[in-house]
């Protein structure tokens, strides 16, 4: 049984896992939710419904938003509507929010009749915005005071209502149309004289995010500015929400696993380590089978070229060594300007900073590269072909430049038409390089064939 986090719950069986429902109950009882969660996600279906069972509603809520979607599914599935209406209703509206994105519609339907009205309105704002936006990743849950309060109101005011707000380190001043007009930190409302009006010490200097921006963008105000919380308004200024540290950090996770995944050429950047292998298939294969359509042209371009690779052999070794490094290149020159862009590192304008900076540097890359492929192309000719190393060492030095060049340009070019940089992956830009590769090769090699014979 447990006593620590490290150690799990038996899968042996259902009837193991329940032998001691006290013993259960209370070693749960004493790990955090997330630790709880991990516990739980070993268990069987069987093991994992009773186990949730055993735990306090307050302590439920919080394990169940730390499940994948798929457990969360399962467990409303396997709770009984009173017990789900519960459940569902305790959750934060941006993680209930979250939840239902997850779920058939249908179900959704059914949950969202059994929501108190307020809760109901909250989910309903939240869905109403665009995925990936400040608006549909804000809690509705904050600490809100009027312009003409004093401190001692405000802080009476959040200690009466506030207790269950997301986070409380931030109070935001509205007026009477609702419009945020200042902020305010726990800190000074802690060490102010009650007497003080709001007015007097909260600041005009509002950082904030609107509900159409997107989610990339609000990570950089957060990571910018050093904010733990950043309020959400509306066109008209009006304050809808806020968008909290630990939502940030999911968002981050998910857009460096997304672009990292889409580099590879991973379908819609999503896939999970443990996911089923069917997921795997349906993710990776449509990509695959694209990118053999994409190598007919580096194919193609060999084929006209037979003749030639029969008449020097040594090309068949020097070809694959050519292909793999210049897209090397332009991998890690793609990988770079991505991150860059992503993490906001660098802007459009910066495009002719990179490609100088990956152009000078490409120069040394190119020099060398070129230089080891020549030589190698030394040792692997026979005497007879080992002018093919001049023209094999041109072909890197070019191919480099055109990597390092391609490798910044095409993700700055799509995020100039508002585009995802990481839309550029990394198979297609590898086959790209080397159609134009062999292509260039061949041709100075049929051309010094002509000259020479």
């Amino acid at each position: 049984m447990l006593t620590t986090p490290e150690k799990q719950i038996s899968r042996a069986d259902v009837g193991a896992e329940v032998a001691d429902l006290n013993q259960m109950k209370w070693e749960l009882s004493q790990l955090p939710a997330i630790d709880i969660c991990d516990q739980m996600v070993q268990m069987t279906f069987e093991g994992r419904a009773i186990a949730f069972r055993l735990l306090r509603k307050d302590v439920a809520t919080d394990v169940f938003e730390y499940f994948p979607s798929e457990i969360q599914e399962e467990l409303i599935s396997s709770l009984q509507a009173a017990d789900v209406r519960h459940l569902v209703e305790s959750m934060r509206p941006d993680d209930r929010a979250e939840l239902f994105d997850e779920l058939p519609a249908r179900i959704v339907k059914r949950l969202l009749q059994q929501l108190s009205p307020a809760e109901r309105q909250a989910t309903a704002t939240i869905l109403g915005y665009a995925e990936g936006t400040a608006g549909r990743i804000m809690t509705t849950e904050y600490v809100q005071l009027r312009d003409g309060m004093t401190v001692g109101e405000a802080l009476e005011k959040i200690r009466r209502s506030d207790e269950d707000k997301e986070t409380i380190y931030y109070a935001y001043v509205i007026d009477d149309q609702r419009q945020l007009v200042r902020v305010v930190s726990l800190r000074q409302l802690l060490f102010t004289i009650p007497t003080t009006r709001i007015h007097d010490i909260a600041s005009t200097r509002v950082i904030k995010a609107y509900t159409e921006m997107r989610q990339e963008e609000v990570a950089q105000i957060m990571k910018r500015y050093d904010l733990i919380a950043v309020p959400v308004v509306d066109r008209e200024n009006r304050l809808v929400g806020i968008v909290t540290i630990d939502d940030m950090v999911d968002v981050l996770e998910e857009e460096a696993t997304e672009d990292i995944q889409k580099l590879a050429g991973v379908s819609g950047g999503d896939e999970a380590a443990l996911c089923s292998p069917k997921t795997t298939l349906r993710k990776r294969l449509p990509w695959l089978l694209g990118n053999i359509g994409l190598y007919l042209g580096a194919a193609s371009a060999i084929a006209p070229f037979q003749h030639v690779i029969s008449l020097v052999p040594v090309l068949a070794v020097v070809m694959p060594i050519l292909s793999n490094a210049s897209g090397n290149v332009g991998i890690q020159a793609l990988s770079v300007t991505v991150r860059g862009l992503g993490v906001g590192e660098v802007t459009q304008s910066d495009t002719l900073k990179i490609l100088r900076k990956e152009l000078l540097a490409g120069l040394g890359t190119a020099v060398t590269l070129g230089a080891a492929l020549a030589l190698l192309s030394l040792v692997w000719a026979m005497p007879s072909e080992r002018w093919v190393a001049i023209v094999a060492g041109l072909v890197m030095v070019i191919n480099v430049f055109v990597a390092a060049s391609l490798g910044t340009l095409l993700p700055m070019g799509l995020k100039r038409l508002k585009l995802d940089p990481a839309l550029i992956s990394g198979p297609l830009l590898t086959t790209t390089l080397d159609a134009v590769g062999f292509l260039t090769f061949l041709s100075l090699i049929s051309l010094a064939l002509k000259i020479l014979g």
